[in-house]
């Protein structure tokens, strides 16, 4: 299954702002569906963020992160031009990947 992502990294400087957001169900297994069935866990597990092949972010995430989760970090030493991919890892072993070429702010 595939899970659309989107990015966007602009530089001020020499400090790079990246945002994503990804949109994924981020099931706790908690939950119940209308007919009182629960709903089985699923949730990212590792997201993995590089800048130009060097890693930069790695997150350990659990069933705590809210539906269609937004984050963003910053990445100093970086200009304009430079890649950022991020990846992720769900415990169901989805994965998705977006790439983004940093703008001039």
């Amino acid at each position: 299954m595939t899970y659309p992502m989107k990015i966007r990294a602009t530089v001020n400087g020499d400090v790079a702002d990246i945002k994503v957001l990804i949109e994924h169900p981020m099931d706790t297994g908690q939950a119940k569906d209308p007919k009182g069935n629960i709903i089985p866990e699923h949730f990212i597990q590792n997201v993995v963020a590089t800048h130009n092949g060097k890693t930069v972010l790695d997150a350990q995430w659990s069933q705590a992160i809210s539906r269609n989760p937004f984050f963003a970090f910053r990445v100093k030493g970086a200009k304009a031009g430079d890649k950022i991919q991020v990846s992720w890892v769900d415990n169901q072993s989805n994965r998705g990947s977006v790439d983004a070429v940093i703008q001039a702010a």
